[in-house]
């Protein structure tokens, strides 16, 4: 997982700097997990996550990444502690 390039990518979806660094930080913690891979069956990379976040009804880069970590968290359980509950706005 390419946080950097997640960071920049992440643009798309509106957002503070903070906030996108913010869930970039999230997913590189979900890779590292390996908790995507076990339960998905493949890597999670940067085109994962865009593409899931394009399928959130709305919202920014955190409103989109919760709506997804929700979803895995409901077929699978233990996401939650991947969700972005905050972040601090330089």
């Amino acid at each position: 997982m390419d946080e950097a390039d997640l960071v920049e990518r992440l643009d798309r979806f509106g957002g503070s700097e903070a906030e996108r660094r913010a869930v970039a930080r999230c997913a590189r913690d979900l890779a590292d997990s390996d908790a995507f891979r076990r339960d998905e069956g493949y890597d999670l990379t940067v085109e994962t996550v865009l593409n899931h976040l394009a399928d959130a009804p709305d919202g920014g880069p955190a409103d989109r990444w919760n709506w997804w970590l929700g979803s895995l968290e409901a077929a699978h359980g233990d996401y939650a502690r991947f969700q972005v509950r905050r972040w601090e706005e330089a």
